[in-house]
C-alpha cells in the first residue's frame, strides 16, 4: 500500500482520503501538520487507488481490513491512534471504530461521508466497476477527468499536489489509477457502525456539500459540525477549519 509519513511522537493521525481520490489530496492539511499536530500522520492511497495495489474486493469491511494491515506496524504502544477520514475513507474510520479489525482507534473525524443512497445510485456504482478503465490519449485529458471524478475540479485554486497519483500511463494512452472494480464499494451500513463504535466519532461535512446535508450528518451525530462555506473536498478547500474541528475534541 503506498504510503507518505511525516513528524514525529507517538501519536498517529492517519489520513483516509475518499473514493476515487488519492492520499495526495491531504496535501494541503500535511503543510500544517508540524504546528497542528503533536505526532505522526500517515496518508494512505486506499486499495485500487492512486500508488496502492487492488484487491479482490472493496467491500468496507474488506477495505478496513487493509488499512488496519497497513498500519499496524506504525503504532507505538504508548501513543494515540486518530482516524481522519473524507468520504468513503470516513466510513472506513467508522469501520475501524469498531475495533474487528486488529486495531481500536482513540477518536475518528469523519467528513462528507455520503448518508443517503438510492437504489439507482448503487445501481450505477455496480455498473461503473463492470466497465472497463477508459483510456485517454493525453496526459491532460485523463488529468482532467480524475479532478472531475474525484471532485478536485469544483476547488479553485487547488495546488497541484493535490492531483498527485491521480492518474497512470499504460499500454494504449492514460487512465485513471483507481481500478474501476472499486466503484463496488456498496451501500455503507452507516447507522449500524455507529452503533458499534468503540470510541468516540465526530461527524462533519462543507457547508457547501452537495453530496450530503447537515441534516442528513446529524441523523448519525446530532453533534455534527458545519465547517463553513465549502464543499466535498472540504480539507482541500480550507484544511484549517478541519484542524480546528478536530483540535476542539483534544
Amino acid at each position: 500500500m503506498y504510503t507518505e509519513q511525516g513528524g514525529e511522537g507517538p501519536d498517529l493521525l492517519l489520513l483516509l482520503h475518499g473514493m476515487g481520490a488519492t492520499g495526495a489530496v491531504w496535501s494541503p492539511m500535511c503543510a500544517d501538520a508540524g504546528t497542528r499536530w503533536k505526532g505522526r500522520w500517515l496518508a494512505l492511497d486506499l486499495p485500487g487507488h492512486g500508488g496502492s495495489g487492488t484487491q479482490d474486493s472493496y467491500a468496507i469491511g474488506q477495505h478496513a481490513a487493509s488499512v488496519a494491515r497497513a498500519v499496524l506496524p506504525h503504532l507505538q504502544p504508548e501513543g494515540r491512534l486518530v482516524v481522519l477520514g473524507h468520504s468513503l475513507g470516513g466510513v472506513i474510520g467508522l469501520a475501524l471504530a469498531t475495533g474487528w479489525f486488529g486495531l481500536l482507534p482513540h477518536r475518528v473525524f469523519a467528513a462528507g461521508i455520503k448518508i443517503a443512497w438510492s437504489d439507482e445510485e448503487v445501481r450505477r456504482m455496480d455498473s461503473l466497476a463492470l466497465q472497463p478503465a477508459k483510456l485517454f490519449a493525453t496526459e491532460e485529458e485523463a488529468r482532467e477527468r480524475y479532478l472531475k471524478v474525484s471532485g478536485l475540479a469544483a476547488v479553485a485554486g487547488a495546488p497541484a499536489s493535490v492531483s498527485a497519483r491521480g492518474i497512470a500511463h499504460g499500454d494504449g494512452g492514460w487512465r485513471l489509477a483507481m481500478d474501476p472494480r472499486a466503484n463496488a464499494v456498496g451501500k455503507p451500513p452507516l447507522s449500524e457502525l455507529m452503533t458499534l463504535a468503540r470510541c468516540p466519532v465526530h461527524l462533519a461535512r462543507g457547508g457547501n456539500d452537495a453530496m450530503v446535508t447537515l441534516e442528513q450528518t446529524r441523523s448519525l451525530d446530532a453533534e455534527a459540525r458545519d465547517l463553513g462555506p465549502h464543499g466535498h473536498n472540504v480539507m482541500v478547500e480550507a484544511p484549517a477549519q478541519v484542524w480546528d474541528w478536530m483540535a476542539s475534541f483534544s
